[in-house]
């Protein structure tokens, strides 16, 4: 099939040769990536580095470059949301996978290695706060992904299936999806911690279940969602962006896994917002590991 050159309009390039909503331009981006919520929180990572060599900040999106312990790594923020994923991700691979001067995809595909630090709300007793939690699968509430052509695999369907028929899935939300992150990954970075599936929602309040001042349309899908099994595996915690990282990773050909710090217990409705040393912690251990 011959190469097809990518629209200006699909694909923006800035006019100084950085790619439109992360800033940077390809030599900027380490192979090695992670990735973390808030642009504040590059700071944090980038303060192990042993040296710096880019800070290139637009928007939420917050991009620092540098060598630790001779690994070059970069740090990216992706703000909130499976929405900003799809930014991300894509922009990402384009960076490393897209010859920006011919607008084609190059011959020779370049793996990149994401992992994704966040915060998140644990549901059940083994994923207390103050854990530590692998998304080795994530269920996609926000429909993103389908958005894509899906090759046969990209998503478990039979999960899918018996997660709606448990939970009574209203129909006229978008269809769950399941994706599982990169095995090779999940093992190395989470090896002693909790091994979990998480669900990425498309909002903070409702869509997790928080009932502020609008009533919630289904208030018992908290309780269907934590009494969930699958093969004996449970459904661990709640965050808004590991099923789309897993999910374009999958499409893009790139190794990607998500590990959450939980700071939230939505059974007991414990909280702890004093969570920057947990934080730091597996900011430490994901370097050493990535």
């Amino acid at each position: 099939m011959q190469n097809r050159m990518i629209p200006p309009s699909e694909l923006i390039i800035n006019e100084d040769g950085s790619i439109f909503h992360l800033h940077i331009k390809p030599e900027q981006l380490a192979d090695t990536i992670i990735l973390v919520g808030d642009p504040t929180r590059v700071n944090m990572v980038a303060s192990h580095f042993d040296s710096i060599e880019c800070d290139v900040q637009s928007r939420e999106f917050h991009t620092m470059t540098g060598l630790y312990k001779g690994r070059r790594i970069s740090c990216v923020s992706h703000g909130i949301g499976t929405d900003n994923i799809d930014i991300v991700a894509t922009e990402l691979d384009a960076l490393k996978n897209i010859d920006f001067q011919t607008r084609t995809v190059k011959p020779q595909h370049t793996t990149l290695t994401m992992v994704r630090i966040g915060t998140s709300g644990g549901l059940q007793e083994f994923s207390p706060v103050g854990s530590y939690v692998v998304s080795k699968r994530s269920i996609g509430f926000d429909g993103m992904i389908r958005y894509y052509q899906l090759p046969q695999g990209v998503t478990d369907e039979d999960f899918e299936a018996k997660f709606c028929a448990h939970t009574q899935w209203n129909p006229k939300l978008a269809t769950p999806y399941v994706v599982s992150a990169d095995e090779e990954l999940v093992g190395r970075i989470g090896k002693d911690m909790v091994m979990g599936v998480t669900i990425s929602a498309p909002g903070f309040y409702g869509p997790q279940g928080r009932y502020v001042r609008v009533p919630l349309a289904d208030p018992s899908l908290n309780e269907k969602i934590i009494s969930f099994d699958y093969h004996g595996e449970k459904i661990t915690n709640y965050e808004m962006e590991s099923s789309a990282l897993a999910g374009m990773a999958k499409l893009l050909g790139h190794k990607a896994m998500t590990v959450c710090c939980i700071i939230a217990g939505r059974v007991d409705n414990s909280m702890n917002t004093s969570y920057k040393g947990s934080m730091e912690g597996l900011v430490k251990t994901v370097l050493e590991r990535i």
